[in-house]
């Protein structure tokens, strides 16, 4: 495709376009997916595709911004945010976690990498729809967990900045270099309750009790009882 009037029109048949993009450019990467190639997965023709998407850009961009709408979507349904911190926090580190492993995000990464010298504005529409949406809600949170009295937090956004890197321990990095593809429950959990235990004994305001989760006093009680008398 060649760039053209970057304008998406849509039509009867849009929902297919994506589907089969998104099919194709997870395969072969931005460079690599063809018109001919997507045209076919779509089941549409060349020019029905051209007429909603004058660019490829434009379209590789649009399959990504519903995945992130969708991710966050889903995220935000699940997550209530009047619960006790740690307990969002948790919430929110399980959906990052699981986001960041993804096949779809992993293939996007890595697409955005390849092509951001000669497409910038790719890098740039991945940050913008998908790390800067979950900044937002992020931030937000805390400066309301703040505001309850949980946390104490001076700088928000650094605060959203140093919860995300934590949920990318080790799981991360392993996936991004292709060392592993899967991960057990007890891996994510792992990484989960370092994080926001991390999080929390940075975060958490003095005296505040609420921050213990209650598998973790459990825990606590168990071992206080377990202890030989002195």
């Amino acid at each position: 495709m060649q760039p053209g009037a970057q304008r998406i029109r849509k039509g009867r048949k849009f929902a297919q376009v994506l589907d089969g993009a998104r099919e194709v450019f997870l395969r072969d990467g931005f460079e690599g997916a063809s018109v001919d190639d997507i045209a076919r997965a779509a089941g549409v023709s060349k020019a029905t595709l051209y007429s909603y998407f004058p660019d490829k850009r434009l379209l590789f961009m649009e399959v990504f911004r519903l995945e992130c709408d969708r991710q966050t979507g889903a995220a935000l349904e699940e997550i209530d945010f009047s619960a006790p911190a740690s307990e969002v926090l948790r919430k929110a580190a399980r959906h990052m976690i699981l986001s960041f492993l993804s096949d779809f995000n992993q293939a996007v990464f890595r697409i955005c990498v390849a092509e951001a010298d000669r497409f910038p504005d790719l890098g740039v529409a991945f940050y913008e729809s998908g790390p800067v949406q979950l900044r937002v809600q992020i931030v937000a949170f805390l400066r309301d967990a703040t505001r309850r009295g949980e946390l104490e937090i001076a700088d928000f956004d650094l605060a959203a900045d140093q919860f995300t890197e934590l949920c990318k321990a080790d799981l991360y990095i392993r996936r991004v270099f292709r060392v592993d593809s899967r991960f057990g429950d007890d891996e994510i959990a792992r990484v989960v309750d370092g994080a926001v235990a991390t999080f929390m004994a940075r975060y958490r305001r003095a005296g505040d009790s609420s921050a213990i989760r209650p598998r973790e006093a459990s825990s606590i009680r168990s071992s206080t009882r377990s202890k030989p008398p002195s």
